[in-house]
C-alpha cells in the first residue's frame, strides 16, 4: 500500500450511524471466529507463519464490524492491535498478507480517508461543484442522497464498510474503485489554489491502484 493514503490512518476511528446493521442477520458477530488460541499465541511472539496468515483473515473478517462484536472479540482484536504496534500497524499487517487481508486493509484505508476529508470544507465545496457539472457514477447514486454536505464522504466510508461486514467483498471493490475514479479526476476542475482538494485526489489516485492491485490477487 502507498505510504500517502496510511499517512491519514490514526486511530482515531468514527463510529457509524446505524452499527446496528452490522449484527443483523440471526448471526452473532462471534460466529465469524477470532480464534482465541491463535490470537493469544500472536500476542506471545509464537504464532508461526501458517497460523498468523489465518489469523489474519479471521481479524480482516472482523474488523469492519469492530463495533458490534461481543466483549471478549472486542479485547483478542485489541491483543492483536497491540502487538503490532496500533490501528495503522494493524492495517500495514493486514496488508502483508494477500487475499481478504490486503483488500481490507486497502478499503479500511480508504474509509479512515473519506472521513478525513469529509471534514474539510474546501473539499466538501468541491465535491459540490463537482456533483453539479458531471452526473455521479452509477455505483454512488444510491449511496449519495442529493445534497452535499460534510457527511457526503462519510456515507461512502460507511457504506463501504456496511458491504465488508456483509463479506459483500466484490460490491465493496466496485464502489471503491468508482468512488476512487470520481474523487482522483475531481482536482481537474478546481482552480490551482486548493491544496487540500489537490491532496485528496492524489490520494484518491493511489487508493484506487492500491484496491485495483489488491482485488486482482484476492
Amino acid at each position: 500500500m502507498h505510504d500517502k493514503p496510511l499517512s491519514r490512518v490514526t486511530g482515531r476511528l468514527r463510529r457509524r450511524r446505524g452499527d446496528a446493521h452490522a449484527a443483523r442477520g440471526g448471526t452473532g458477530p462471534d460466529a465469524f471466529g477470532l480464534d482465541e488460541d491463535k490470537a493469544n499465541r500472536f500476542a506471545a511472539g509464537t504464532l508461526g507463519p501458517e497460523d498468523e496468515a489465518r489469523l489474519a483473515e479471521e481479524v480482516a473478517a472482523l474488523l469492519p464490524r469492530r463495533w458490534s462484536l461481543s466483549p471478549r472479540a472486542k479485547e483478542l482484536l485489541s491483543q492483536v492491535n497491540d502487538r503490532v504496534g496500533g490501528h495503522r500497524r494493524l492495517l500495514e499487517w493486514l496488508d502483508g498478507h494477500p487475499g481478504l487481508p490486503r483488500l481490507t486493509a486497502r478499503l479500511l484505508a480508504l474509509t479512515e480517508n473519506l472521513d478525513h476529508f469529509g471534514e474539510n470544507t474546501a473539499v466538501v465545496d468541491a465535491v459540490r461543484a463537482h456533483r453539479g457539472r458531471s452526473p455521479l457514477p452509477a455505483e454512488l447514486r444510491d449511496v449519495l442522497p442529493p445534497a452535499t454536505d460534510e457527511e457526503t464522504l462519510p456515507d461512502i466510508a460507511q457504506r463501504l464498510e456496511q458491504l465488508l461486514g456483509d463479506r459483500r467483498t466484490q460490491d465493496a471493490t466496485r464502489l471503491a474503485l468508482a468512488t476512487t475514479d470520481w474523487l482522483g479526476n475531481l482536482a481537474r476542475g478546481v482552480a490551482p489554489d486548493s491544496p487540500e482538494v489537490t491532496e485528496m485526489s492524489e490520494l484518491m489516485l493511489h487508493l484506487h491502484t492500491d484496491v485495483d492491485r489488491a482485488a486482482a490477487t484476492s
